[in-house]
């Protein structure tokens, strides 16, 4: 099996066994399937911290307003009701105005954290170090290991707002989001190898050989993104300068003390 070492930028991200043969089409949806669910299982263990500390999600009309404002408003939050945590709950405020304050009680916030911290080493980074391959199975095993427990902890379910549930149902809104930076759509996504793309329309065979015991580290981007720093800047052809020097014979003076 051909082992490659996926990065974004210069930050390894998981490793993937496949095969010579594999159309490159394939390779690049799946290897962006994972990275994006991966970031998934990332976002939902971040909110689901916040569940375990300060209770469900406020309606949106509600977040971030006083309670004198809530009150003055005669906004209520029809959910609170309904999505309690199995066991009672402890109230802790949520000082930035995300979450209700209903938190689950210390058992229970032990079945998420404990849920939490299971799921982010499945998905960790760590396990390139480990020589651990990630695939699809392991990641959608993190995610339903997540699930679970938020049914455990909130039977009657989160509120339809709630980030989590939205993540579970694939209807999360990262737009304007640094998280939404992140994803990489999979019409977008583009490998790379020894600073070259390996085009959808070939196989892996096409650059690395037939070499089933091959070893490489191939990068994630999005179309362009190579283009997105600003090293053209450096460019002669960027230089409006150039030209004007080309005329006065002195293009490739070097001026200061040698």
């Amino acid at each position: 099996m051909v082992q490659l070492h996926v990065k974004r930028g210069d930050e390894s991200q998981f490793l993937l066994e496949t095969t010579c043969s594999i159309s490159m089409e394939d390779l690049t949806q799946q290897v962006t399937r994972i990275y994006n669910s991966r970031l998934k299982v990332q976002r939902i263990c971040s909110e689901m911290q916040e569940l375990a500390e300060h209770g469900v999600f406020l309606p949106p009309n509600m977040q971030g307003l006083t309670d004198e404002q809530i009150e003055d408003l005669k906004l209520k939050d029809e959910w609170a009701d309904k999505c309690l945590p199995s066991g009672g709950s402890i109230f802790k405020k949520d000082e930035i105005g995300r979450r209700n304050g209903h938190a689950p009680n210390e058992k229970m916030k032990e079945v998420l954290k404990k849920t939490i911290e299971e799921a982010k080493a499945q998905i960790s980074k760590k396990q390139v170090q480990a020589n651990i391959y990630v695939n699809m199975e392991m990641v959608k095993d993190a995610l339903d290991q997540l699930r679970g427990a938020v049914m455990i902890v909130y039977p009657m379910g989160l509120p339809p707002h709630d980030p989590i549930r939205m993540e579970f149902e694939d209807k999360e809104d990262l737009s304007g989001t640094h998280a939404g930076l992140e994803v990489i759509e999979e019409s977008e996504a583009q490998l790379w190898w020894a600073a070259k793309e390996l085009k959808r329309t070939n196989k892996l065979s096409d650059f690395v050989g037939k070499n089933e015991k091959t070893k490489i580290i191939v990068k994630i981007q999005k179309k362009l993104e190579e283009n997105d720093d600003d090293s053209y800047l450096n460019s002669e052809w960027a230089d409006s300068h150039a030209l004007k020097r080309q005329f006065h014979g002195v293009k490739d003076i070097k001026w200061g003390p040698r």
